[in-house]
């Protein structure tokens, strides 16, 4: 993606001679919409939030700028002018504060990168439920500077009078007085308590720096003193922070978030996975005296409420939050941690496709702030990045304190494989019997929620498959169901096969975290065994609860999916075993190997980090495999160097660029047609080449059939403008739904 400026941060004119205003609706539109803005609001322009009519209905929008000054390769066709005496007028400004420039600015980049209708980009920036109205300030009552002449004083008046020196509510200053309410109410009506607002508290307390900072030495020290220097400078910077396992990043990146802070501006923290905020907000507020405020899909409407507002008038000093955190009104950003940098759950897949990190680079230079991409494994972009001179680079190559790396082994299940009907080798169950026995604490890690992934009939072969997509059902046996992982379709378990009808013939296949779990217990049967996985895990309190108990050490064995490998600290874990290491380097990703290595080595960084030393097994079939080599010899380095080597030549990324086109419709032959017309228009050029079309790994997702193509591109040739035109020689048939995903992380 583009690192240069590619939009103004100026103010643009708020309306045109004749009165008319752009407003940007959260709707699917092409652009703004022309309005009139009456005399009576002549003071609102760019980033007054307004309510226009359309049609029959109310909407609320935003005025837009007059003009985009987006670069010419992004700038989508211009809209006709619609005659002033056809236009309508704005019907309200909203008490809420504007959303700043650099937003709108935000927002319109994001929409032409991505080939999205604005308006829906913008609805991430306004969610509704931020800007419904908070509830009225509650009324006070203090004592009247001046006591009405006349005024009978009961004792009991007097108590009230006493206890009215500051403002209070009715029912409690009768409490406090010892009296009934009509005392109260009879002295207000007199004139001897006056009526105040009692403003509440701010929601945010203030962030300290100098509250408890931490002791770095050596190259944390250098480290942390280079990441305050970038926030100091006040202005744009890129720079990956890349540090093994345990080497503190998060201590040393927070070193720099105290330098925004002293600097009176505010910082923004992306996590990749709501799930991790409950340890990090911990760990914050040892660090300085104080909660962050949280931005997630899991927070209730009044707390977003209050948090979009905080965040726009700029109480909220520090986020930390979803990818959608980046569409928050922010007063005065000057600074952006995205930790976890190589995490895929930073990329949105549904509605406006886009990649947090990527957009996390455009947000800081739009906001004149440095941006830290934080990784153990950083992805092959931004080291592609910091090859080419664009990204700084901040390494930390050893664990903090006496910590060192765990010792990492691989398991060749064709040696020593597990008893029939089980998954676990002899050898990996006899090292968690020695570290429980010891003490220590050892994890099972398996990337692969339920029972089992498949279900078959052992009589006919019959598999159990999701009726509306192209993918089979998963038994989830606590739940006593089958399920589909993508349209969320469950059916209670058969007793007998839907295809041959023979009675109790359909057997699980494989196994996923639930089955681990049934042979731990009877294989460990006096181990405490916690399972940490999505479906087990409902919310950041729970996995917070579950974290408390590891670290209180009531737990010898935790058994998870990829949600075990989110930066946790466990002092006491000292085993690691992954029981499916190959799981993930099938399927034709060309990003299977990077993200499996990826994965792994993060699972396999919960070992060891105290005193304790680590040790990690690696279930495998292919124990020679490069990813397995690369993780039992630790030099991320030369395997990166060498998937760099893989992709080079052939344009893939980070060398080149991707576009993906899904065709999708309920009748097949609505998206095989129009499939085979985008293929017949795709575009002939140098340096440009279409794959596809094809029908997708996923044929059918959630009942519609579906059909991909992928434009490949060099890194040089901007595909925006490619796609733009190439898409609009082609019609949809009836039914038929065209999406674009520029930059895919998934292929399904």
């Amino acid at each position: 993606m583009p690192h240069r400026n590619p939009i103004q941060t100026d103010l643009l004119p708020p309306a045109t001679t004749d009165g008319r205003v752009r407003v940007m609706l959260t709707l699917p539109f092409a652009g703004p919409l022309d309005y009139l803005l009456p005399p009576r609001l002549a003071g609102a322009g760019p980033g007054d939030i307004v309510t226009v009519p359309l049609g029959r209905r109310t909407e609320t929008g935003v005025i837009w700028d007059a003009t985009s000054r987006l670069p010419p390769e992004f700038t989508p066709p211009a809209q006709k002018d619609v005659p002033a005496s056809r236009l309508k007028p704005v019907a309200a400004r909203l008490d809420l504060p504007p959303l700043p420039a650099q937003l709108r600015q935000f927002v319109d980049w994001v929409a032409a990168y991505t080939l999205s209708p604005p308006g829906m980009v913008l609805a991430m920036a306004l969610r509704a439920n931020a800007l419904a109205p908070l509830p009225r300030p509650a009324t006070g009552w203090v004592a009247a500077a001046d006591m009405p002449a006349g005024l009978r004083l009961t004792p009991a008046r007097q108590k009230v009078l006493d206890s009215a020196t500051t403002a209070l509510p009715a029912a409690e200053l009768a409490r406090r007085a010892g009296v009934g309410a009509a005392v109260v109410r009879g002295l207000a009506q007199a004139g001897a308590l006056t009526a105040v607002e009692i403003l509440p508290p701010p929601p945010f307390a203030l962030p300290e720096p100098a509250h408890c900072p931490p002791q770095l030495e050596g190259e944390q020290a250098d480290v942390a003193t280079q990441l305050r220097a970038r926030v100091e400078e006040n202005d744009f910077s890129i720079t990956l922070l890349e540090g093994v396992t345990g080497s503190g990043k998060t201590e040393i990146y927070m070193e720099a978030i105290a330098a925004c802070i002293a600097s009176g501006r505010q910082a923004l923290v992306l996590l990749p996975e709501i799930a991790l905020s409950a340890q990090w907000t911990g760990r914050f507020a040892r660090r300085f005296g104080a909660q962050p405020a949280l931005w997630h899909s899991d927070l209730g409407a009044r707390l977003r409420r209050i948090t979009w507002r905080a965040v726009a008038d700029g109480t909220a000093r520090v986020v930390v939050g979803a990818r959608s955190a980046l569409f928050l009104p922010f007063d005065r950003l000057g600074l952006i941690i995205v930790d976890e940098e190589h995490e895929t759950a930073f990329k949105q897949e549904d509605g406006v496709t886009y990649h947090a990190r990527d957009m996390a680079v455009v947000r800081a230079r739009m906001s004149h702030a440095p941006v830290v991409l934080v990784s153990a494994t950083p992805s092959l972009e931004s080291l592609a990045n910091v090859g080419a001179g664009r990204y700084r680079h901040l390494k930390l190559n050893a664990r903090h304190g006496n910590a060192s790396m765990p010792d990492v082994q691989t398991l060749d299940m064709r040696a020593d494989p597990p008893e029939r009907g089980l998954f676990l080798s002899p050898v990996l169950t006899g090292a968690i019997n020695d570290a429980v026995g010891r003490g220590e604490q050892a994890m099972l890690f398996l990337n692969r929620r339920g029972y089992a992934p498949l279900t078959l009939c052992r009589t006919c072969g019959h598999r159990m498959q999701c009726p509306n997509c192209t993918a089979w059902l998963v038994e989830h046996r606590a739940r006593h169901i089958l399920t589909c992982h993508h349209c969320g379709y469950d059916e209670p378990i058969p007793q007998t096969c839907p295809q041959c009808a023979d009675a109790d013939s359909l057997t699980p296949i494989g196994p996923g975290v639930e089955r681990i779990t049934e042979e731990a217990r009877a294989t460990f049967p006096d181990a405490r065994i916690l399972v940490m996985a999505s479906d087990t895990l409902n919310g950041p309190a729970a996995t917070a609860a579950a974290v408390e108990r590891i670290a209180q050490r009531e737990i010898d064995l935790v058994i998870g999916t990829q949600i075990v490998a989110k930066g946790w600290h466990f002092p006491h874990l000292t085993l690691v075993g992954i029981v499916d290491a190959d799981l993930g380097l099938g399927g034709g990703d060309l990003r299977a190997s990077e993200r499996t290595v990826q994965l792994l080595h993060q699972v396999a960084g919960r070992a060891g980090r105290a005193e304790a030393p680590g040790r990690v097994l690696l279930q495998s079939y292919v124990p020679d495999h490069p990813v397995m080599q690369a993780l039992v010899s630790g030099d991320f380095a030369s395997f990166m160097q060498q998937e760099a080597e893989q992709r080079r030549p052939g344009f893939w990324p980070p060398y080149g660029r991707l576009a993906a086109v899904i065709v999708s419709a309920e009748m097949p032959d609505a998206a095989d047609m129009t499939a085979r017309a985008l293929g017949q228009n795709a575009p002939q050029m140098d340096g440009v080449q279409v794959l596809g079309p094809a029908p997708a790994p996923l044929a059918i997702l959630r009942g519609r059939h579906r059909f991909r193509l992928l434009l490949r591109a060099r890194r040089n040739i901007a595909v925006q403008p490619i796609m733009r035109e190439w898409l609009s020689r082609v019609k949809p048939e009836r039914g038929a739904r065209i999406d674009v995903d520029i930059d895919p992380v998934s292929f399904l």
